[in-house]
């Protein structure tokens, strides 16, 4: 656990500028929002190094993120986790209901948050331990491929012929030349899990497969595989006996409660609408959410979780409803507000050219696979935006996923011929693009459909 005063873990240490130039690696535009959620994750490092009798009063500012799909709002969250080494997750709001009603409890959000912590502490005590756990695989293998003498009275001799026959096989092992020959270890079944089915009874689940793990017996089946596989396998089963469940457990406890952050998309979708029905719920999904947000204590399998000082990220589109229809009590709880802009023709260039996943490079490096040497001019980015640009106006805007449509349309002939061009190379130019989209594009009702 980490000790007071310090940072759980070693999550990153970066400047709001940092965090901004590496979000604009990945994401155009929409500076508001980046410089907010960077001054936010700044503000969680400030926190753990003041006062401790300031420290508990020091809530995180949550932040709502006003815009419309595909301009975003995920993705934004989503690297900005990756970024600090924090955990994270990602849920719908529109997945929950009230309680007495069918679906799941928002507590889970919490328990997901948990788990996914879980992970990262064992990836981080991992290295600690993988220098002993590999020798110990070693040792273990070396046992199944020099196995000791059984006989009662060993000479000295025998025993000496023993050591020196172990280190050469030890020897031949870590050369890699014993790789392909075939040995027979035990490997540990896990049980199938449980799942009840019942809304609200994830807890009981993990509950109830936890328990019948603890008091049913291990059932081992001896499997045969490589010594390459074999050595991998074993290695993986001393990890797992040299971290200590309670130890890996309070500290994802502690890195969840301190720098967890839970993304919350489409809040919108629970402002309850004017009609009764399905809708019946949406304002209870409000009412139980508020606590978790507010601040409260969560029961999981590892333990109680404070949610006091979980950062909760929201995001909606708005379009039917504002945020000014949510619960007051909620509203209060996301102080910051970053709308997000619809994104223009530039934007959509800049998207197609400058990150460094950019759609253009990742159809490059897929052809490539075939040996197919894809090329994309400056007026084929430049139309493509237009395109992209044009269809969001005159039908559903749904921002940069339109560059995904616009794209796999452009590139479905030469992707299905690519495995046949061999080492074929394919210029995509303004003319090339206009002939395969312009007629799309201009029957507004058929592109309603394909784009």
């Amino acid at each position: 656990m980490a000790k007071k005063g310090e940072m759980p873990l070693a999550t990153r240490d970066l400047t709001p500028r940092q965090i901004v130039e590496e979000l604009d690696r990945y994401i155009v535009g929409q500076d508001d929002a980046k410089r907010a959620v960077a001054v936010a994750i700044r503000n969680r490092w400030r926190r753990q190094r003041v006062a401790d009798d300031m420290r508990g009063e020091v809530a995180p500012k949550n932040i709502l993120m006003i815009g419309p799909t595909g301009v975003g709002k995920t993705e934004i969250a989503r690297r900005l986790a990756h970024l600090t080494g924090a955990p994270f997750i990602k849920v719908e709001a529109t997945k929950y209901t009230e309680v007495g009603y069918y679906g799941r409890d928002v507590e889970s959000m919490v328990r997901e948050l948990v788990e996914n912590a879980i992970g990262l502490v064992r990836e981080h005590k991992r290295k600690d331990v993988e220098e002993e756990a590999r020798q110990r695989a070693i040792d273990r293998l070396l046992d199944i491929l020099a196995p000791r003498p059984f006989a009662a009275s060993e000479e000295e001799a025998d025993q000496g012929h023993y050591q020196r026959t172990r280190a050469k096989m030890r020897d031949m092992l870590l050369a890699r030349e014993l790789d392909q020959r075939r040995v027979e270890i035990a490997t540990e079944q896990k049980a199938a899990p449980m799942v009840l089915g019942a809304p609200g009874l994830e807890q009981m689940d993990m509950d109830l497969q936890g328990m019948f793990e603890r008091f049913l017996p291990k059932n081992t089946v001896k499997r045969e595989m490589s010594v390459a596989q074999a050595k991998e396998t074993l290695f993986e089963q001393e990890v797992d006996a040299l971290l200590k469940p309670e130890e890996v457990n309070a500290a994802a406890v502690e890195l969840a409660e301190n720098v967890g952050i839970i993304f919350v998309d489409e809040l919108d979708k629970v402002i309850a609408s004017e009609t009764r029905g399905a809708d019946v719920s949406r304002q209870g999904v409000q009412r139980d959410l508020l606590p978790i947000v507010e601040g409260t204590t969560v029961q999981t399998r590892y333990g109680y979780v404070k949610t006091d000082h979980i950062l909760f990220v929201a995001a909606g589109a708005f379009h039917s409803a504002s945020p000014s229809e949510l619960m007051p009590e909620l509203q209060g709880r996301f102080p910051i507000r970053v709308e997000l802009q619809d994104l223009t023709k530039e934007d959509f260039v800049r998207i197609l050219t400058e990150p460094k996943n950019s759609l253009t490079r990742q159809y490059v490096a897929l052809l490539q696979t075939e040996g197919v040497t894809l090329e994309f001019t400056e007026d084929a980015i430049d139309a493509l935006a237009s395109y992209a640009f044009q269809v969001n106006q005159s039908t559903q805007n749904i921002g940069a996923r339109r560059l995904h449509t616009i794209l796999e349309r452009l590139l479905e002939e030469a992707s299905f011929e690519a495995p046949d061009m061999k080492m074929g190379r394919i210029v995509v130019n303004a003319a090339y693009v206009n002939e395969r989209l312009q007629e799309v594009t201009e029957d507004e009702e058929l592109s309603k459909f394909i784009l």
